[in-house]
């Protein structure tokens, strides 16, 4: 097959591009000209540069493709990069696109609590790009996933640098919600069975990791997977978590923490939206969060 991944040079995109390269899949990885050292493009894969926005370009790159794996997004808004420019606007570029290039599956790869009617640019912004691709004439699958994790996140390289520098970890609320954690791996093996045009046609997946419990275990796991038994966790509430993301964005070149993350852990991270259905049992992650695992997504 012939497919073109937007975002290609991002966590995810990386990850897929590097499983269908090694398949024997004709891969094209798309992303912005700049990309940083940890990004950089995937050996075996064509690297195209262009405008995620820019529909000409775009219908040009995905000419011939079987498939289109729509990964571009982010967390963290630039003035460059805004949620509405990147999650809405380009989404739009993405469909029309694949539409005008007649390709036979278009696979979103969209956030598990993205939902509509909720105070945060990031969720309605994504839901919105969503709604795109439903109305669209594509043959299309959303997977709604769960926080991701592995080797190139941001979860483990956060949490890994501020554990080197001091063993403490602020919860997010007073009462934590549950995440429920995803494998990269997992869910690449989940994209891989979507490219496939007559599987999960026009539908929404939620894709759940196995295990269910609160963040600050998995903060508690992680720190043991570095060899520090101890982490001091204190539970602190929402506001101040707000507070942090407002201040980490707005100094720092790369942000502790966002207030869209802030959003999604006080939500919880572990329950599918309604329009979502779950994945046939062969295709559920079975990934679990060990220390062996997290180990394998340190940054070296």
């Amino acid at each position: 097959m012939k497919i073109a991944i937007t975002g290609g040079t991002g966590f995810i995109g990386r990850h897929v591009a590097r499983d269908l390269g090694a398949r024997g899949h004709e891969v094209i990885a798309i992303a912005r000209g700049q990309y940083s050292r940890n990004s950089q493009p995937v050996d075996g894969a064509t690297f195209l540069a262009l405008d995620a926005n820019d529909t000409d370009k775009l219908t040009q790159a995905f000419e011939g493709c079987d498939a289109v794996v729509h990964c571009a997004g982010t967390s963290v808004e630039s003035a460059q990069q805004t949620f509405e420019r990147l999650h809405v606007e380009g989404t739009r570029s993405a469909v029309h696109a694949a539409e005008r290039a007649h390709v036979k599956k278009f696979v979103l790869v969209s956030y598990l609590s993205v939902r509509p009617n909720i105070n945060s640019e990031y969720h309605t912004t994504k839901w919105r790009g969503e709604e795109i691709v439903r109305s669209s004439k594509l043959n299309f699958t959303i997977l709604k996933a769960g926080l991701i994790y592995g080797q190139g996140d941001h979860l483990l390289n956060n949490l890994s640098n501020l554990f080197r520098k001091m063993p403490v970890f602020a919860a997010v609320g007073l009462r934590e919600k549950s995440v429920r954690l995803v494998a990269v791996e997992d869910l690449v093996d989940v994209i891989r069975a979507c490219l496939d045009e007559n599987r999960f046609a026009r539908q929404t997946i939620a894709v759940l990791g196995p295990e269910e419990f609160p963040f600050s275990q998995a903060a508690r796991r992680i720190a043991r997977a570095m060899g520090k038994p101890f982490l001091l966790v204190l539970p602190f509430p929402v506001f101040f978590h707000r507070i942090l993301a407002f201040v980490s964005e707005r100094f720092m070149p790369k942000p502790l923490i966002t207030k869209s993350q802030v959003q999604m852990l006080a939500d919880g991270i572990s329950k599918a939206t309604p329009e979502s259905v779950p994945l046939p049992e062969d295709l559920k992650p079975k990934t679990l969060f060990t220390e062996e695992q997290i180990r394998k997504g340190l940054p070296r």
